[in-house]
């Protein structure tokens, strides 16, 4: 098992891209199933996430070939098992996201119940009643989800939250489809956008993108096609929260700033110097003062980006208030930064933080993806050696974070434990 260690205080300087967007290619990678050509992906991160997905699809009976260095074809002609197995899905939540292709090209489905990070409970009721008000019969026997049918049917669909997942899932379920589907209370985030934009280039009807109602006029078959996903915003965030906590001058390219705005108008707020281009963002030394976030669905301030503002919060100057209102178990990290001095108190769905409370280095270890990536943050920040502990869940979602943070001048380095 692998750590990070980061020698500290760090500052960085220079420029580093983005790589493109792990929670856009995962339901697109599912997406796949639905083509009867073959499909080609460009820019593919190298993630673990993204190797698990492929794992599934192959173990379904997609043919997948590398062609180049992050380029893919992916064939779903004929597939070997409708079967998701539970060894495949329990360490990657996504996994749910191969239900409805399934069941709308191949008309059954049998997928394990998710696993993933674990940050809280987060239900598939949503994609499960709705597939049953399009006509699929649903059994969840043994941990499994079991659902057949004999074509889908267009449903006009009103989620009770506007869950990402279960929009993801209805809108490939929807493809191929008899009649219309309209998805009312649709999750907005830009990887739905980015969803559609692929399905659409499959030759799938899709009207409403970016709004909270989608149409989707089903087809008879989809084709083929070509598609690199978006640059990966939460990423981005990362870096750039790492620039401002560590007082740096860097660049960061290849993605798009507007899918950040809630992020980037909340930083100004608290003091960062941020220049915007039409795919970068650069970050100037800035004095950071205390502020309140609540975390909340797209467009407001994402969920993903939560641990790492609770760290750059422990180098402001006064008290920051930090609220999560999407996952119930999402401040794990804080005990970690506790172990490295941070002044954090947890108060219901409110973590107060009180900047200025000198960091040192300490052992830690993290308990899931985001949280990982706050350690890093504050080892960046920290007097002495941060040792990042489990650095598996940081595979899941950051393509080569150590090479990158390297490249822009900071002492990390990757090690076996």
């Amino acid at each position: 098992m692998d750590k990070l260690k980061v020698n500290g205080p760090t500052g960085l300087k220079g420029e580093v891209s983005i790589s493109k967007a792990k929670n856009a290619y995962l339901p697109i990678l599912a997406g796949a199933l639905l083509a009867e050509g073959i499909v080609t992906f460009k820019e593919v991160p190298n993630l673990r996430d993204i190797r698990t997905m492929n794992k599934l699809l192959e173990h379904l009976g997609v043919e997948i070939e590398q062609v180049e260095d992050g380029t893919f074809t992916y064939q779903t002609q004929k597939l070997k098992t409708h079967e998701a197995s539970y060894e495949l899905v329990k360490t990657m939540r996504a996994s749910i996201c191969v239900l409805g292709p399934l069941l709308s090209r191949f008309k059954k489905a049998r997928v394990s119940l998710p696993g993933g990070c674990a940050i809280g409970t987060r239900p598939i009721d949503l994609h499960l009643k709705n597939l049953e008000k399009m006509g699929a019969e649903i059994t969840i026997e043994g941990g499994y989800v079991e659902a057949k049918v004999d074509r889908l049917k267009g449903a006009h669909l009103t989620l009770d939250f506007p869950s990402v997942g279960a929009t993801e899932n209805l809108m490939m379920a929807a493809t191929l489809a008899e009649g219309t589907t309209v998805i009312e209370n649709a999750a907005l985030e830009p990887e739905i956008t980015d969803l559609g934009h692929f399905l659409q280039a499959m030759g799938a009807k899709i009207e409403g993108l970016d709004s909270k109602s989608i149409t989707i006029h089903g087809v008879d078959s989809l084709r083929g096609c070509e598609y690199t996903a978006i640059g990966d915003r939460i990423e981005a965030a990362t870096y750039i929260i790492g620039g401002l906590m560590s007082q740096s001058e860097i660049k960061v390219n290849n993605f798009n700033p507007v899918h950040l705005d809630a992020v980037l108008e909340k930083l100004e707020q608290m003091g960062a110097k941020l220049e915007r281009g039409e795919d970068w963002v650069k970050v100037s030394p800035s004095k950071i003062v205390g502020g309140e976030i609540d975390t909340a669905p797209y467009p407001g301030f994402p969920t993903d980006v939560q641990a790492q503002m609770v760290a750059l919060a422990t180098q402001a100057e006064g008290t920051s208030i930090i609220t999560e209102h999407i996952f119930e178990n999402r401040f794990m990290h804080v005990p970690e930064l506790q172990r490295m001095g941070a002044d954090i108190r947890i108060k219901g769905n409110s973590a107060i933080v009180k900047g200025g409370a000198p960091l040192k280095g300490a052992p830690v270890m993290c308990t899931d993806l985001r949280a990982s990536a706050a350690l890093v943050l504050a080892g960046f920040c920290a007097e002495g050696v941060t040792e990042v502990q489990r650095v598996y869940h940081l595979d899941r979602g950051y393509e080569k974070i150590g090479e990158k943070f390297a490249g822009l001048g900071a002492t990390i380095e990757r090690v076996k434990e």
